[in-house]
């Protein structure tokens, strides 16, 4: 299983060293994650790289601003499979994705 690597020292420095408010970032994070999540399944489902590329997008800009280094460079590799018109390594890495944004639950 993979991990999400959280550099929770970094996360805490972006949040101005303030545990409150990183939390609420981290609250805001899963509520996009799961809506980002749902909007990749539907551009596999459709055939859609350019909508997939755009949820990985997502998740991956907001995993860099957490310091969820796991997240970021597997979004990081589903996006650049999306930029070539490809879904192959989205449908192939999704259960990855899910495993891990479960995992970003538990913070």
């Amino acid at each position: 299983m993979e991990d999400l690597n959280w550099d929770r020292e970094f996360a805490l420095e972006q949040a101005a060293e303030d545990e409150e408010l990183l939390q609420e970032l981290i609250e805001i994070f899963k509520e996009s994650a799961a809506s980002d999540l749902a909007n990749l399944k539907q551009g596999i489902s459709k055939g859609d790289a350019s909508l997939s590329m755009a949820s990985v997008h997502s998740i991956k800009g907001a995993a860099a601003s957490l310091g969820l280094k796991g997240l970021q460079d597997l979004t990081a590799i589903m996006e650049a499979d999306c930029r070539q018109g490809s879904l192959r390594v989205v449908t192939e890495k999704i259960s990855v994705l899910e495993q891990l944004l479960a995992l970003l639950q538990k913070l």
